[in-house]
């Protein structure tokens, strides 16, 4: 099974509802729901959802969240996390740890929308539709 690790902005298109982008972020969690690929996460995708969606209330996002949570996994962050994305030639650290989380996931890809944050992944890097469209 393809595994597959979204960047926060993936997750934000589909719980946002941010058009045009939306649609291609809810067939990827129709294929995690029909068990055709693994979706992960950090879990600074939380906290940072979280926060993104606060207008929604605290209850309205943990629905949101805890039925996200159904159809993705959350990878690791630990001391190596931090310790490796401090010392990578990232522009932000941010996206390091969101690199580093899916380095120790050992997913397949990285999917987003900011390809350009992810110059130095040597995993391969696309957004939703050219995920999409290489699988067709």
């Amino acid at each position: 099974m393809t595994k597959l690790f979204l960047d926060t902005n993936i997750v934000m298109d589909l719980l946002g509802q941010r058009a045009p982008f939306c649609q291609d972020a809810m067939r990827l969690f129709a294929m995690s729901y029909k068990k055709k690929v693994q979706l992960w996460v950090s879990p600074m995708t939380y906290a940072t959802v979280s926060y993104l969606l606060r207008k929604h209330g605290s209850e309205g996002v943990k629905i949101l969240l805890s039925n996200f949570r159904q159809l993705s996994r959350v990878a690791t962050a630990n001391e190596r996390t931090i310790d490796d994305s401090l010392a990578a030639q990232f522009n932000d650290f941010e996206d390091a740890m969101q690199y580093y989380c899916a380095v120790k996931a050992k997913v397949d890809a990285i999917i987003t929308r900011n390809g350009k944050d992810f110059s130095n992944s040597k995993l391969p890097v696309m957004t939703a539709g050219e995920f999409l469209a290489s699988i067709k």
